[in-house]
């Protein structure tokens, strides 16, 4: 082989570790996490169905959901949000809500003002690109 070539071989080696290390979901679990930057309780009633619909399709048992709020999406997240009766469902159905802490930081807003039962995440936007190298499906209504 030439030289060439097999340099050109060395990028896709060392890509092969990185792959093998991803988690993989539990038992054939589905796992997709959702975006909300929007502060529009529509974008959130849509995420919700979107998130109850992927559970009565696929089973509530076989699918991990998060909804991710950050920017201006985090009010959503309040206790005294629009959509603040919703959120109890969604959270007694097992789907992840979590809450920006940068955007909280920057925005003043601390965790006494926000829904309890909620999670928190250091950076939003990281978290989801975490999520996607684990796998996860991304959707952002």
């Amino acid at each position: 082989m030439k030289r060439r070539n097999l340099l050109a071989l060395f990028p896709l080696l060392a890509a092969v570790p990185a792959f093998a290390q991803q988690k993989k979901p539990a038992a054939g679990k589905q796992r997709v996490i959702f975006q909300v930057s929007d502060n529009d309780p529509g974008k959130w009633n849509l995420a919700l169905n979107n998130a109850k619909n992927v559970q009565t399709d696929l089973g509530k048992d076989n699918v991990q959901i998060e909804i991710v709020a950050y920017g201006p999406g985090l009010g959503m997240l309040k206790a005294d949000s629009k959509v603040a009766d919703r959120l109890a469902g969604a959270l007694d159905d097992s789907v992840g809500l979590i809450a920006c802490e940068n955007t909280m930081h920057n925005t003043k807003v601390t965790r006494d003002q926000m829904y309890d039962g909620i999670a928190y995440v250091m950076a939003g936007v990281t978290h989801i690109m975490k999520r996607q190298q684990e796998g996860w499906a991304y959707i952002r209504p």
